[in-house]
Formats: structure tokens, C-alpha cells, sequence
């Protein structure tokens, strides 16, 4: 089958270790089920896995891609839940620590067929384009998880989402805007800022500006060279939830007195469940969502798309058809 995998890796020259092409059928253990896929889509986890973060080197040659919708063999049209819990796992999978990503343990996406746990294919909304539901399983998923699992914020509500421009950030803008919330985004570059009111924010502050009243959560993904701005910008009670650290997990200020003179919660939030993608899928057709698409070309011409990723030239997803 068609395939883009690791073939090695290179913190320094990721596309070096990038293969696409031939690979085997996977082997479908009991209680699995193949999905022949439709389309697939594009994550910073692909790149990382290229530089040699999170797959070992002794799991290569190793099929990327988390992100993927398609159809059983029974033809019925679904969407790909990446999150693999460990066998004999029960109860929510992003909290097995012994849990893995597709293209971490098993092989991903991006390839003609992924063998992959029954639980984990979610019925695909008949109102729901093939292209926007590959792009739901990753960042669109923690951006959920995070808004309306974690965060415990009700429509009038105000969030701070902390650097416009990346796939989950858009995803919270578009999901918060869609449910009522007041969405607010900060971003070194006024461009990203504009565009990210164009999909919903109210507003777009440059990155560590004062803000006219403190907000309700602070959506974090950058880490440390927001941390402190995040603190800062929270009422008394509010919420911040991290799923990243892009700029590093260790800031300069912990700004533990705030956290605990103004009773904050620090939440950590990871991918999300299978219950939670389907309920995802659901909300953003029954809301009229559509998620924002970089580009969509065949798996064949995948390399472009890493390229554009590496580069930092991707606005949304980058979307491969098969």
C-alpha cells in the first residue's frame, strides 16, 4: 500500500528520514479492524516523529499520521480515534499511562489502509466533508477536550487563547466562538491576529499585552514565554489548561503566590476520548463549522505538505486525499 513513513531520523534535517511509498497491509490483531482511508491529515507529531521525539529508532520504518477518516470493511463511513489505550485498559484512554498515539507504537494515518482497535472508529456525520473530518482527531480534539471538559466555562464566558497561528489555537477560536464563548487571542504577528478574528475572535491582542478586564481561562499551548501573562490575565477563580509547553516548560516565574492568593486552577489536558470525537464530529455540523484547511492534495505529493509544515507556512491543515 501507498504510505509516507519514517525510514530514519534527524533532529536537525527532519525530510531527510521522509519515505513515500511502498509498505505492507498491516496486520490486524483480534478485537482490530482495518479502515480504508479517505483522507488523512498532517500534525506537528509527524515532524517531531522525523526529528526523533516520542518513536524510538529501534520502531522504524514507522507509518506516519494521527489524524485519518475512511471506511470499514463493512463500508461503513468513520472517523479514525487516535489515542491506543494499553490492553485491558477501562475508562477514559488519555488517562492510561501506558496509552499511545497512532504512529507512535502501531502504524499511523497517512497510508492507504491503518489497522486500528474497533472502539476506536467513530461513526462519521453523513453532513460532514471528508476533508474536514480528517482534521478532527489531533487538534481539533484537544482544543474540545480542553474548552468544554477541562476550562468549565459557560457560553458569555471570556478565554484567552495564548498565540493565534497553530492548529489547536484555531480550533479553540472556531469551536469557542461557535458555543457562545468570548473568544480573545494573543500573536506576535498582527496578521495571524486579523485572521483569527476573521474565523470568530472578538479581539487580537500582540503577545503579552495588558488586557482591558481579566478573563474566565486561558487557553496555554506556548509554555513558558506566555506563563506568566496567563497568570496575570486571569480573574480570581479562573482557569488555566495546558496541553503544550511549544516555548519551553520552565518559566522564569512560577507565579505560585498568584495561583494560590487567587484560588486558580491549573489544568492539564491531553488529546481526548473517543466519546469526545464524537461528540466533536457532531457539534461541528450541527453548529455549521468548517474547519480551516491549509491545503489538499493526494498522499502521493505528501512531501509537500511536510515541507510547507517544517517551513512554518501552514495555515490550518494540511489535508492528504487517497
Amino acid at each position: 500500500m501507498l504510505a509516507a513513513f519514517a525510514k530514519s531520523q534527524s533532529a536537525d534535517d527532519p525530510l531527510s528520514g521522509l519515505e513515500v511509498g511502498e509498505r505492507p497491509d498491516p496486520e490486524v490483531p483480534d478485537g482490530w479492524t482495518t479502515v480504508r482511508l479517505r483522507t488523512a491529515a498532517l500534525n506537528h507529531h509527524d515532524v517531531w516523529s522525523l526529528r526523533g521525539v516520542g518513536l524510538p529508532a529501534d520502531r522504524l520504518p514507522m507509518v506516519l499520521g494521527c489524524d485519518g477518516a475512511g471506511v470499514t470493511e463493512d463500508g461503513t463511513e468513520v472517523i479514525v480515534h487516535a489515542v491506543v489505550p494499553s490492553p485491558g485498559w477501562s475508562g477514559d484512554e488519555t488517562l492510561d499511562p501506558r496509552r499511545s498515539l497512532l504512529s507512535e507504537v502501531h502504524d499511523g494515518t497517512l497510508a492507504e489502509r491503518v489497522a486500528v482497535p474497533r472502539h476506536n472508529v467513530v461513526p462519521k456525520p453523513a453532513g460532514l466533508s471528508w476533508e474536514h473530518a480528517a482534521c478532527l482527531p489531533t487538534a481539533w480534539l484537544t482544543a474540545y477536550r480542553m474548552l468544554f471538559t477541562n476550562a468549565g466555562v459557560q457560553p458569555g464566558a471570556t478565554v484567552l487563547v495564548q498565540g493565534a497561528a497553530g492548529g489547536v489555537a484555531t480550533a479553540l477560536v472556531q469551536l469557542g466562538a461557535a458555543a457562545g464563548l468570548r473568544m480573545w487571542v494573543t500573536s506576535r504577528d498582527p496578521e495571524r491576529g486579523e485572521a483569527a478574528v476573521a474565523l470568530g475572535a472578538d479581539r487580537a491582542f500582540e503577545s503579552g499585552a495588558r488586557l482591558p478586564e481579566r478573563v474566565d481561562a486561558v487557553m496555554e499551548t506556548v509554555g513558558a514565554a506566555t506563563w506568566s501573562h496567563s497568570i496575570n490575565s486571569l480573574r480570581p477563580g479562573g482557569t488555566v489548561v495546558i496541553s503544550g509547553a511549544t516555548s519551553g516548560d520552565a518559566p522564569a516565574k512560577a507565579e505560585l503566590t498568584k495561583i494560590f492568593f487567587k484560588q486558580l486552577r491549573v489544568v492539564g489536558s491531553t488529546m481526548g476520548t473517543r466519546d469526545e470525537l464524537e461528540r466533536l464530529a457532531q457539534f461541528v455540523v450541527g453548529a455549521g463549522i468548517e474547519p480551516l484547511v491549509d491545503s489538499v492534495t493526494p498522499l502521493a505529493e505528501a512531501r509537500e505538505g511536510f515541507v510547507r509544515m517544517v517551513e512554518g507556512r501552514v495555515t490550518g491543515k494540511v489535508v492528504f486525499t487517497l
